[in-house]
């Protein structure tokens, strides 16, 4: 029986740890938490904050992905729509989902990302 989800893995190109680090634990606040030392030797980072979970696999040929993405559960949306478009991040309101307010970004790589709050959309 599933039970919940673990973790949503994303997918970078080589070498861009530095701006995931500085995006995912810079802007987005979140904690960066080691890899096993098993899997360290692959690249890329792994990221949290309260039950969300982020792992950024490094992928030799990356393409971000156009349409999948991780929905991220927030509080106070609207400053933290501010807090991302003041780092440089885009911001792209979104009323098409009802009971919720809702906004899509990329991070640095160019990964898409859904930010929502329940509430009058």
């Amino acid at each position: 029986m599933l039970t919940a989800v673990d973790h949503v893995q994303l997918a970078a190109p080589p070498g861009s740890e530095d701006l995931l680090r500085a995006y995912y634990a810079g802007t987005l606040g979140m904690t960066e938490v080691p890899k096993p030392t098993a899997l360290a030797a692959r690249g890329g980072c792994w990221f949290e904050t309260g039950d969300a979970r982020l792992h950024l696999g490094i992928e030799r040929d990356f393409r971000p992905a156009r349409k999948a993405h991780p929905g991220l559960r927030v509080t106070g949306i609207d400053a933290f729509a501010a807090r991302l478009a003041a780092h440089g991040a885009p911001v792209t309101w979104d009323d098409l989902l009802p009971g919720h307010r809702r906004f899509f970004s990329e991070d640095p790589v160019g990964n898409r990302l859904e930010f929502l709050e329940p509430g009058p959309a």
